[in-house]
């Protein structure tokens, strides 16, 4: 039986009992109150199950707040979103004012917002090249206190247009926090994934790359040849809605084939392109969760699985509550 969306449906509201038993356990008085005692980072049935802090992008995002709606969620290990963070170690402040965003088009600037924006990004990369990693350190020591340790980091330092400062920083911020990889999108452009490959090797931090429908069994594999430290950051449901070839067999096929490649997973359920490749609560679409974090267990992969909530949050829920929920769906695949 699917995982409705409904919280009508028994198998939800299952969930949502154990998700908001778990929040019950590790908050204070009230399901969203004060933390009592840390958590202590660990993995369900030898399988460690994080999220990627973009989860939470509808809430307010200070890096105090994003280890609120961790432990809140019950979360003990992430993929860090690299804004709030930069925001925390004294990043400047972007002085140009986007208009709001229309879905489907492009950004509209005029020039003078252009060259605003230009002189600004010339100026995080400069603050980018010279500031001390104390405030990362110091992220990591307040994250580690509240239970929640840090994976990955996914800094918006490491596109073509940055500079090797830049990616280098990004680097050593990973380092900092305690990460052991960031991640970015799988590059168009091989002589970029070259280029972090080698600059990855020098700082030893891994460069997980992230597809979307783009995904092939084969996708990664000039990058991968290129640098032992580049990696995947595999999406599961964004290759199942690719569709075609991209199979539930050929997914696990793929993650037992360059289990040793891969440094962290994405988990959301989307349905097939068939289907219309949309992302659904969990258990609704054709990711084949269950199979994947039960091979996980089975073969003991060290891969950190990632929930990424994509899915539309139902009337009356919130990003913590369904991430807390999305927990729970792992926990009852890894322990029926």
């Amino acid at each position: 039986m699917p995982f409705s969306s409904s919280t009508s449906h028994p198998r939800r509201r299952f969930l949502q009992q154990s998700a908001l038993a778990t929040m019950g356990m590790l908050v204070g008085r009230s399901a969203w109150g004060n933390i009592l005692s840390p958590l202590t980072p660990g993995s369900i049935q030898g399988v460690q199950v994080g999220v990627i802090t973009y989860s939470f992008r509808s809430l307010p995002g200070s890096a105090e707040q994003i280890l609120k709606y961790c432990q809140e969620a019950g979360i003990t290990d992430i993929e860090l979103m690299g804004d709030a963070i930069e925001d925390y170690a004294g990043k400047p402040v972007n002085p140009v004012k986007f208009p709001p965003r229309v879905p489907g088009q492009p950004m509209k600037l005029s020039d003078e917002q252009k060259a605003q924006l230009a002189a600004y990004q010339q100026q995080v990369a400069e603050w980018r090249a010279s500031v001390p990693m104390d405030k990362f350190k110091k992220i990591r020591k307040m994250y580690q206190n509240g239970g929640v340790s840090i994976y990955a980091f996914k800094p918006n330092a490491l596109n073509s247009n940055n500079t090797d400062a830049e990616i280098t920083y990004a680097l050593r911020a990973a380092k900092a926090l305690g990460a052991r990889s960031v991640t970015v999108e799988l590059p168009a452009d091989p002589a970029h994934s070259k280029r972090l490959g080698e600059l990855a090797a020098k700082e030893k931090v891994y460069i997980g790359y992230h597809a979307h429908t783009q995904a092939t069994d084969t996708a990664w594999d000039e990058a991968l040849a290129q640098s032992p430290y580049n990696s995947m950051n595999l999406d599961c449901g964004h290759y199942i809605a690719a569709g075609g070839n991209n199979t539930k067999e050929s997914l696990l096929k793929l993650i037992q084939d360059k289990h040793d490649r891969i440094t962290s997973m994405h988990l959301k359920d989307r349905k097939t392109k068939a289907n219309g490749g949309t992302n659904v609560a969990w258990g609704n679409g054709d990711t084949p969760i269950r199979e994947i974090l039960n091979l996980l267990k089975e073969k003991k992969y060290n891969i950190p699985v990632t929930i990424e909530l994509e899915y539309d949050i139902p009337a009356g829920s919130n990003a913590i509550k369904e991430t807390a929920i999305c927990l729970a769906y792992a926990r009852k695949m890894l322990e029926s």
